[in-house]
């Protein structure tokens, strides 16, 4: 409630630079007053390393090899990444939920109507990365990325607290449309990270800027990245939420449920079964 009344674009350009402060005092401080207040505690088993220079090193961690398994079935695509499932389901016709009885439109949130169509009445998973988990995401299938589109934005915080009283939240955040192409496939999906209060910059591997308030380049930006199932796409600075967008066919797995958690690498949603790998029927 308090993030949400404070002047939210100067506090994450604050953090942004506070983040990185590498002196031990500091870090430890702000690692303490940070796991005072998540949802969660800070696990850091897993963690490449053991010792970090400073907040923001802790933040976007690497995880040591073997520490996620990707599921290599070729009719799946996978998390991309550490989430809780927020929201899920079919869109009906281009509205769908951010939580129940907030309703917005793929038209609000996306803003290319070749999107909006490729989208209607498809699915949409909602992926919500709490500020403790591991930030990076990663190809959900082998793919190329050809364009990504930029969406500057406020930092509303994008808890559920906040979910249930700001309408059309994340149409109103900073936010990436990052369009992606099926290899040896016609498919297509889209993910969108959404950036929230303290966490307004995306760094994504394949571009040469992060997306954040003070990035002054074009909205649309062409590209040419491939990537194999499992590989490392960006990260986010914090955590925030990715919102999974999939043409209608495809279909979530039984075990993705509102509240599931999920780890990078697990099975997400089949491929339409009436549509073979090379996009023919």
């Amino acid at each position: 409630m308090l993030t949400n009344r404070i002047p939210r674009r100067l506090a994450t350009q604050f953090m942004g630079w506070f983040s990185r402060i590498e002196q031990p005092m500091v870090r430890r401080f702000s690692l303490a007053v940070w796991q005072m207040f998540a949802e969660d505690d800070l696990n850091l088993h897993e963690a490449k390393q053991s010792q970090f220079k400073s907040l923001h090193d802790c933040f976007i961690r690497e995880l040591k090899e073997g520490a996620r398994t990707v599921d290599t079935n070729p009719d799946l695509l996978c998390s991309p990444c550490d989430a809780v499932v927020g929201a899920l389901g079919n869109i009906e016709g281009t509205t769908l939920y951010q939580t129940k009885g907030f309703p917005y439109t793929l038209q609000d949130l996306l803003p290319d109507p070749t999107l909006v169509e490729r989208y209607r009445d498809g699915t949409y998973i909602t992926l919500r990365l709490k500020s403790t988990m591991y930030h990076r995401f990663h190809a959900p299938y082998d793919c190329h990325v050809d364009r990504v589109t930029y969406i500057s934005g406020d930092t509303w915080n994008v808890n559920p607290i906040a979910l249930k009283r700001v309408e059309r939240l994340y149409c109103k955040n900073e936010r990436a449309v990052i369009d992606i192409r099926l290899h040896n496939s016609a498919l297509r999906m889209t993910l969108v990270p959404v950036a929230a209060i303290l966490v307004a910059s995306i760094q994504l591997h394949f571009l040469e800027h992060p997306l954040e308030l003070k990035y002054r380049g074009p909205n649309r930006i062409h590209c040419s990245a491939d990537f194999q199932k499992g590989e490392e796409m960006g990260y986010f600075q914090h955590g925030s939420t990715i919102i999974a967008f999939l043409p209608k066919g495809f279909q979530c797995r039984p075990e993705v449920t509102e509240g599931a958690l999920l780890r990078m690498g697990q099975p997400l949603a089949y491929l339409p079964h009436n549509i073979d790998h090379r996009g023919t029927r």
